[in-house]
Formats: C-alpha cells, structure tokens, sequence
C-alpha cells in the first residue's frame, strides 16, 4: 500500500517534536540534524515541514551508483547503509535536495516512512496539531502536491496570510 505524509503547513508551529521523534526512532537519541523530516523557518512563524515527497520517477534511486536506495511497496526511499559511499549524487537528483548527508553517519539520510507509521505524524496527531496526515491508497498513485522549497513555501503561505 502506498503511503504519503501530506503536509498542511498552517497548522504547523514549528514544535519540531516530528524531528525529535524522528531522531529518536531512527538515532536511538535526540538528533534533529539526523532526522528524515526537517522544519524551515525562513520567515518567522511560518514553519514547513519538509521531506521527501516521493517522486513519480524517484531521480534519487536513478542516479545512485551503489544502488544503495531502493523503492519499498509504501512508495519509501529506503537506504542500503552497506552500499551508500556518501557521493551525494543521490542529493543532487533530488528536485527538492532532500536526502541528507549528516556528519557521523555512514550513509544518507531520507525518509523511510517508519514502514509505513510514520512517528513524525503519530506525535503530531496527539498534541492535536494535525499538521502532518498519514494517506493511504491501495495500488495507485499517491495525490500531492510538490513544493519547490522551504523558502518558497514560507513566503507563499506569509503573502496568503498578508505577512509579507
């Protein structure tokens, strides 16, 4: 079953408890820099989070040389740490630049999904911010929206609200 996390960025406050749990889960211990899901604040108070949206084409997985990333049935970008050598071509091809390279890890850093329970929206559902919603869909194509970036994101949604 494919799996997205659609984003709704007027709820978020910018907590960051989704890279906490992130961290948490995947580090075994509180490293924001190591977490699959990232918050941009490049305006103040207006909060994105941002992680990979999964690509239609997945230009990541295409252009590792390892094949060291992989497409798992929730639609995930999954990593082979054995495999990944950090050439950050990977990063490259993402539209986005989501994957990650983080000092002290041995390889790549992007969104795995939790399998397919994802903690970044688990905490977010139960502190009743719901900025962050698990989709689901049997063996189709996952609806979403793409954004650019995280600046671009911020500036949209603070001239929608009259900020800037």
């Amino acid at each position: 079953m494919r799996v997205w996390i659609l984003r709704d960025y007027s709820k978020c406050v910018g907590c960051r408890l989704c890279e906490i749990e992130c961290s948490l889960k995947h580090e075994g211990l509180i490293w924001p820099a190591a977490s699959r899901i990232r918050i941009h604040e490049s305006i103040y108070g207006f909060p994105v989070p941002y992680l990979c949206v999964q690509c239609d084409d997945y230009p990541c997985v295409a252009s590792c040389p390892t094949r060291a990333l992989s497409v798992a049935e929730t639609g995930a970008v999954l990593v082979s740490e054995d495999s990944c050598v950090l050439c950050g071509s990977c990063v490259s091809a993402c539209p986005g630049k989501v994957p990650k390279i983080v000092r002290g890890k041995k390889a790549v850093v992007i969104c795995d999904l939790c399998g397919g329970d994802p903690v970044c929206v688990r905490v977010c559902e139960s502190i009743g911010f719901n900025a962050l919603m698990l989709v689901r869909k049997p063996g189709g194509e996952v609806v979403k929206s793409y954004l650019n970036n995280p600046i671009e994101t911020s500036r949209d949604l603070a001239k929608k609200l009259g900020v800037v």
